[in-house]
Protein backbone atom coordinates (compact mmCIF):
# COMPACT_ATOMS: atom_id res chain seq x y z
CA UNK A 1 0.00 0.00 0.00
CA UNK A 2 1.16 3.86 -0.69
CA UNK A 3 1.47 5.48 2.91
CA UNK A 4 3.10 8.73 4.09
CA UNK A 5 5.73 8.40 7.34
CA UNK A 6 7.33 10.69 9.19
CA UNK A 7 11.18 9.95 8.46
CA UNK A 8 13.41 13.07 9.96
CA UNK A 9 11.17 14.91 11.72
CA UNK A 10 11.90 18.57 11.08
CA UNK A 11 10.47 22.26 9.39
CA UNK A 12 7.82 21.17 6.74
CA UNK A 13 10.04 23.09 4.37
CA UNK A 14 12.47 20.59 4.54
CA UNK A 15 9.69 17.86 3.53
CA UNK A 16 9.86 15.53 6.74
CA UNK A 17 6.96 13.64 5.96
CA UNK A 18 8.25 10.78 2.77
CA UNK A 19 5.49 8.81 0.65
CA UNK A 20 6.46 5.37 0.05
CA UNK A 21 5.32 1.88 -0.51
CA UNK A 22 4.60 -0.01 2.71
CA UNK A 23 2.95 -3.64 3.36
CA UNK A 24 -0.37 -3.59 4.28
CA UNK A 25 -0.96 -4.01 8.11
CA UNK A 26 -2.54 -7.20 9.68
CA UNK A 27 -5.18 -7.10 11.48
CA UNK A 28 -5.18 -8.32 15.20
CA UNK A 29 -7.37 -10.40 17.00
CA UNK A 30 -9.72 -7.61 18.24
CA UNK A 31 -9.15 -5.28 15.38
CA UNK A 32 -11.08 -4.79 12.43
CA UNK A 33 -8.93 -3.53 8.91
CA UNK A 34 -10.05 -0.15 6.96
CA UNK A 35 -10.05 0.87 3.46
CA UNK A 36 -8.78 4.76 4.07
CA UNK A 37 -10.92 6.69 2.19
CA UNK A 38 -10.06 10.37 3.60
CA UNK A 39 -7.79 11.83 6.69
CA UNK A 40 -8.11 14.90 8.18
CA UNK A 41 -5.33 16.81 8.75
CA UNK A 42 -4.91 17.79 12.19
CA UNK A 43 -2.37 20.55 13.97
CA UNK A 44 -0.77 17.15 16.21
CA UNK A 45 0.37 15.96 12.58
CA UNK A 46 2.37 18.96 12.27
CA UNK A 47 3.37 18.88 15.84
CA UNK A 48 4.89 15.35 15.06
CA UNK A 49 6.51 16.01 11.65
CA UNK A 50 8.09 18.86 13.14
CA UNK A 51 8.91 17.34 16.23
CA UNK A 52 7.52 19.13 18.64
CA UNK A 53 6.59 15.52 19.61
CA UNK A 54 9.07 13.49 19.21
CA UNK A 55 7.91 9.92 17.20
CA UNK A 56 7.34 7.35 19.40
CA UNK A 57 8.42 4.85 16.57
CA UNK A 58 10.80 5.31 13.40
CA UNK A 59 8.91 5.90 10.53
CA UNK A 60 5.20 6.59 12.02
CA UNK A 61 2.76 6.95 9.71
CA UNK A 62 0.71 9.94 10.82
CA UNK A 63 -2.80 10.75 10.98
CA UNK A 64 -5.72 10.27 13.46
CA UNK A 65 -9.07 11.63 11.50
CA UNK A 66 -9.54 8.42 9.12
CA UNK A 67 -12.26 7.29 7.84
CA UNK A 68 -12.97 4.04 5.46
CA UNK A 69 -14.56 1.00 5.25
CA UNK A 70 -14.32 -2.43 6.72
CA UNK A 71 -12.50 -5.01 4.72
CA UNK A 72 -11.22 -7.43 7.14
CA UNK A 73 -12.91 -7.88 10.66
CA UNK A 74 -13.37 -11.08 12.72
CA UNK A 75 -16.16 -13.41 12.36
CA UNK A 76 -17.37 -12.21 16.08
CA UNK A 77 -16.78 -8.09 15.23
CA UNK A 78 -19.29 -5.95 16.08
CA UNK A 79 -18.46 -4.96 12.51
CA UNK A 80 -18.75 -6.08 9.04
CA UNK A 81 -17.07 -5.75 5.51
CA UNK A 82 -18.28 -2.45 4.68
CA UNK A 83 -19.61 -0.69 7.83
CA UNK A 84 -18.13 2.97 7.06
CA UNK A 85 -16.04 3.77 10.56
CA UNK A 86 -14.16 6.66 11.58
CA UNK A 87 -10.68 6.42 13.42
CA UNK A 88 -9.58 8.99 15.99
CA UNK A 89 -6.77 10.21 18.39
CA UNK A 90 -7.21 7.61 21.03
CA UNK A 91 -6.60 4.17 19.75
CA UNK A 92 -6.21 2.07 23.09
CA UNK A 93 -6.06 2.12 26.89
CA UNK A 94 -4.87 -0.04 29.08
CA UNK A 95 -8.09 -0.54 31.24
CA UNK A 96 -6.33 -1.28 34.29
CA UNK A 97 -4.89 1.91 36.08
CA UNK A 98 -6.39 3.72 38.18
CA UNK A 99 -7.41 6.42 36.00
CA UNK A 100 -8.94 3.96 33.66
CA UNK A 101 -11.12 2.21 36.12
CA UNK A 102 -12.14 5.34 37.75
CA UNK A 103 -13.51 6.05 33.96
CA UNK A 104 -10.73 8.72 33.32
CA UNK A 105 -9.79 6.44 30.15
CA UNK A 106 -8.26 9.55 28.25
CA UNK A 107 -5.23 10.42 31.42
CA UNK A 108 -4.44 6.11 30.99
CA UNK A 109 -1.08 5.69 32.08
CA UNK A 110 -0.43 3.22 29.23
CA UNK A 111 -1.95 5.10 26.21
CA UNK A 112 -2.29 3.96 22.53
CA UNK A 113 -3.02 7.08 20.32
CA UNK A 114 -3.39 6.72 16.52
CA UNK A 115 -0.94 8.19 14.35
CA UNK A 116 2.02 8.27 17.14
CA UNK A 117 1.77 5.09 18.60
CA UNK A 118 0.50 3.22 16.00
CA UNK A 119 0.51 3.80 12.37
CA UNK A 120 -2.29 6.21 11.45
CA UNK A 121 -4.48 7.58 8.71
CA UNK A 122 -1.90 9.01 6.17
CA UNK A 123 -2.07 5.38 4.33
CA UNK A 124 -4.14 3.11 2.11
CA UNK A 125 -5.32 1.05 4.82
CA UNK A 126 -5.09 1.01 8.70
CA UNK A 127 -5.59 -1.10 11.56
CA UNK A 128 -8.21 0.01 14.29
CA UNK A 129 -9.25 -2.20 17.76
CA UNK A 130 -12.83 -2.31 17.31
CA UNK A 131 -14.12 -1.11 20.52
CA UNK A 132 -12.13 2.18 19.14
CA UNK A 133 -13.57 2.36 16.14
CA UNK A 134 -16.66 4.75 15.28
CA UNK A 135 -19.66 4.19 12.89
CA UNK A 136 -20.31 7.21 11.16
CA UNK A 137 -23.33 9.04 11.05
CA UNK A 138 -25.13 8.86 7.44
CA UNK A 139 -25.68 12.58 7.66
CA UNK A 140 -21.83 13.60 6.99
CA UNK A 141 -20.02 13.20 3.85
CA UNK A 142 -16.56 10.80 4.23
CA UNK A 143 -14.80 14.55 3.84
CA UNK A 144 -17.35 15.81 6.66
CA UNK A 145 -17.10 13.30 8.79
CA UNK A 146 -12.90 13.33 8.96
CA UNK A 147 -12.15 16.41 11.00
CA UNK A 148 -15.32 15.53 13.85
CA UNK A 149 -12.97 12.37 15.00
CA UNK A 150 -10.22 14.35 16.33
CA UNK A 151 -10.70 18.70 15.88
CA UNK A 152 -14.61 17.72 16.80
CA UNK A 153 -13.93 15.40 19.69
CA UNK A 154 -11.37 17.93 21.18
CA UNK A 155 -13.27 20.80 20.58
CA UNK A 156 -16.02 18.93 22.46
CA UNK A 157 -14.57 18.32 25.41
CA UNK A 158 -12.67 21.32 25.67
CA UNK A 159 -16.22 23.24 25.38
CA UNK A 160 -17.14 20.77 28.40
CA UNK A 161 -14.16 21.58 30.68
CA UNK A 162 -14.83 25.31 29.87
CA UNK A 163 -18.05 25.40 31.94
CA UNK A 164 -19.51 27.50 30.37
CA UNK A 165 -23.33 29.13 31.92
CA UNK A 166 -26.55 28.69 30.01
CA UNK A 167 -26.62 31.51 27.72
CA UNK A 168 -23.26 32.62 28.63
CA UNK A 169 -19.96 34.42 26.82
CA UNK A 170 -17.33 32.31 25.23
CA UNK A 171 -14.05 33.73 24.25
CA UNK A 172 -12.49 31.14 21.42
CA UNK A 173 -8.57 32.19 20.77
CA UNK A 174 -7.57 30.59 17.53
CA UNK A 175 -10.11 29.85 14.84
CA UNK A 176 -8.91 26.92 12.78
CA UNK A 177 -10.06 23.45 12.24
CA UNK A 178 -11.22 22.58 15.92
CA UNK A 179 -12.33 26.03 17.03
CA UNK A 180 -14.69 26.45 14.01
CA UNK A 181 -16.41 23.11 14.89
CA UNK A 182 -16.47 24.33 18.83
CA UNK A 183 -18.10 27.62 17.65
CA UNK A 184 -21.04 25.88 15.76
CA UNK A 185 -21.27 23.75 19.06
CA UNK A 186 -21.46 26.45 21.46
CA UNK A 187 -24.18 28.67 19.34
CA UNK A 188 -26.34 25.53 19.29
CA UNK A 189 -26.30 25.61 22.70
CA UNK A 190 -27.62 29.14 23.12
CA UNK A 191 -23.58 30.23 24.14
CA UNK A 192 -22.63 33.79 22.50
CA UNK A 193 -19.25 33.06 21.14
CA UNK A 194 -16.23 35.80 20.63
CA UNK A 195 -13.41 34.94 18.66
CA UNK A 196 -9.86 36.47 18.63
CA UNK A 197 -7.47 35.03 15.70
CA UNK A 198 -5.19 36.47 13.35
CA UNK A 199 -6.08 35.28 9.98
CA UNK A 200 -8.10 37.12 7.98
CA UNK A 201 -9.90 33.98 6.32
CA UNK A 202 -10.74 32.81 10.13
CA UNK A 203 -12.55 36.09 10.84
CA UNK A 204 -14.33 35.68 7.96
CA UNK A 205 -15.61 32.57 9.01
CA UNK A 206 -16.30 33.20 12.30
CA UNK A 207 -18.63 36.37 11.43
CA UNK A 208 -20.33 33.77 8.76
CA UNK A 209 -20.78 31.14 11.57
CA UNK A 210 -22.74 33.81 13.59
CA UNK A 211 -19.40 35.34 16.11
CA UNK A 212 -20.87 38.28 17.85
CA UNK A 213 -17.56 39.51 18.15
CA UNK A 214 -14.34 38.90 16.07
CA UNK A 215 -11.31 40.79 16.20
CA UNK A 216 -7.27 40.55 16.17
CA UNK A 217 -5.96 37.34 18.85
CA UNK A 218 -4.50 39.54 21.24
CA UNK A 219 -8.21 42.21 20.92
CA UNK A 220 -9.68 42.57 24.34
CA UNK A 221 -13.31 41.61 23.89
CA UNK A 222 -16.17 44.24 24.86
CA UNK A 223 -17.40 42.42 27.25
CA UNK A 224 -15.75 40.02 30.10
CA UNK A 225 -15.87 36.39 29.35
CA UNK A 226 -17.58 33.70 31.34
CA UNK A 227 -15.06 31.00 29.50
CA UNK A 228 -12.49 30.94 27.29
CA UNK A 229 -10.96 28.08 25.06
CA UNK A 230 -7.46 28.40 24.00
CA UNK A 231 -6.90 26.68 20.47
CA UNK A 232 -3.71 28.69 18.91
CA UNK A 233 -0.68 26.59 20.49
CA UNK A 234 0.69 30.01 21.48
CA UNK A 235 1.38 30.33 25.30
CA UNK A 236 1.22 33.92 25.35
CA UNK A 237 -2.05 34.18 24.49
CA UNK A 238 -2.85 32.38 28.36
CA UNK A 239 -2.59 36.31 30.26
CA UNK A 240 -4.11 37.66 27.59
CA UNK A 241 -7.28 35.14 27.97
CA UNK A 242 -6.97 34.71 31.39
CA UNK A 243 -7.64 38.87 31.69
CA UNK A 244 -10.14 38.55 29.47
CA UNK A 245 -12.14 36.53 32.29
CA UNK A 246 -14.90 37.63 34.38
CA UNK A 247 -14.71 36.50 37.93
CA UNK A 248 -15.16 32.71 38.31
CA UNK A 249 -14.48 32.76 34.78
CA UNK A 250 -12.73 29.25 33.16
CA UNK A 251 -9.93 29.05 30.51
CA UNK A 252 -9.71 25.71 29.06
CA UNK A 253 -6.48 24.56 26.63
CA UNK A 254 -7.02 22.33 23.80
CA UNK A 255 -3.93 21.79 22.56
CA UNK A 256 -1.16 19.52 23.06
CA UNK A 257 1.49 21.63 22.71
CA UNK A 258 2.22 24.75 23.82
CA UNK A 259 4.58 27.27 23.40
CA UNK A 260 5.97 28.55 26.75
CA UNK A 261 3.99 30.76 28.92
CA UNK A 262 4.66 33.88 30.47
CA UNK A 263 4.87 34.46 33.89
CA UNK A 264 1.45 35.42 35.25
CA UNK A 265 0.43 37.86 37.55
CA UNK A 266 -1.87 36.99 40.29
CA UNK A 267 -3.87 39.58 41.13
CA UNK A 268 -4.98 40.63 37.59
CA UNK A 269 -4.70 36.87 35.32
CA UNK A 270 -5.73 34.74 38.02
CA UNK A 271 -7.40 36.14 41.45
CA UNK A 272 -11.31 36.29 41.33
CA UNK A 273 -11.17 32.28 41.20
CA UNK A 274 -10.41 32.17 38.00
CA UNK A 275 -9.10 28.74 36.31
CA UNK A 276 -6.77 27.43 33.80
CA UNK A 277 -7.87 23.92 32.77
CA UNK A 278 -5.78 21.98 30.73
CA UNK A 279 -7.33 19.37 27.90
CA UNK A 280 -6.33 15.64 27.28
CA UNK A 281 -7.38 13.31 24.46
CA UNK A 282 -10.85 12.08 24.64
CA UNK A 283 -12.80 9.08 25.72
CA UNK A 284 -14.51 6.97 24.04
CA UNK A 285 -17.77 8.30 25.91
CA UNK A 286 -16.38 11.86 23.95
CA UNK A 287 -16.45 10.71 21.16
CA UNK A 288 -20.22 8.78 20.59
CA UNK A 289 -21.61 11.64 22.28
CA UNK A 290 -20.18 14.32 19.81
CA UNK A 291 -20.71 12.54 17.15
CA UNK A 292 -24.51 11.89 18.14
CA UNK A 293 -24.75 15.44 18.64
CA UNK A 294 -23.34 16.80 15.75
CA UNK A 295 -25.30 14.71 13.57
CA UNK A 296 -28.67 16.24 15.13
CA UNK A 297 -27.48 19.66 14.93
CA UNK A 298 -26.02 19.18 11.90
CA UNK A 299 -22.68 20.27 12.11
CA UNK A 300 -20.92 22.02 9.23
CA UNK A 301 -17.48 21.77 8.36
CA UNK A 302 -15.56 23.39 6.28
CA UNK A 303 -13.26 21.40 4.29
CA UNK A 304 -10.55 21.85 2.01
CA UNK A 305 -9.44 18.55 0.19
CA UNK A 306 -6.03 17.68 -0.90
CA UNK A 307 -4.91 14.86 -3.34
CA UNK A 308 -3.37 11.78 -1.03
CA UNK A 309 -0.14 13.08 -3.02
CA UNK A 310 -0.24 16.51 -1.45
CA UNK A 311 0.30 15.72 1.93
CA UNK A 312 3.14 17.81 2.61
CA UNK A 313 1.64 20.74 1.32
CA UNK A 314 -1.04 20.50 3.09
CA UNK A 315 1.03 20.23 6.18
CA UNK A 316 2.68 23.37 4.76
CA UNK A 317 -0.07 25.27 4.13
CA UNK A 318 -1.71 24.79 8.14
CA UNK A 319 1.66 25.58 9.15
CA UNK A 320 1.45 29.01 7.39
CA UNK A 321 -2.40 29.38 8.34
CA UNK A 322 -3.60 29.16 4.87
CA UNK A 323 -6.11 26.76 5.78
CA UNK A 324 -9.69 28.46 6.68
CA UNK A 325 -11.24 25.74 8.35
CA UNK A 326 -10.49 21.73 7.89
CA UNK A 327 -7.67 20.31 5.97
CA UNK A 328 -8.47 16.56 4.43
CA UNK A 329 -6.29 14.49 2.62
CA UNK A 330 -8.58 12.32 -0.06
CA UNK A 331 -6.81 8.52 -0.57
CA UNK A 332 -9.38 6.40 -1.14
CA UNK A 333 -13.29 6.74 -3.34
CA UNK A 334 -15.75 8.32 -1.03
Amino acid sequence: MRAWWVDRPGPVANHPLVLGDRSSPAPGADEILLQVNVCGICRTDLHLAEGDLAPRHPRVVPGHEAVGFVVEAAANSEYRTGDRVGVAWLGGVCGECAYCLRGDENLCSSPVFTGWDKDGGYAEQLTVSQSFAYPIPPVFTDEQAAPLLCSGIIGYRALKRASVPPGGRLGIYGFGSSAHLTAQLAMFQGTRVYVMTRSQEARSLARDLGAVFVGDAYDVPPEPLDAAILFAPVGDLVPVALRALDRGGTLAIAGIHLSAIPALDYASELFYERQIRSVTANTRADGREFLALAARIPLAPTVTVYPFDAADRALADLAADRVTGSAVLKIGPS
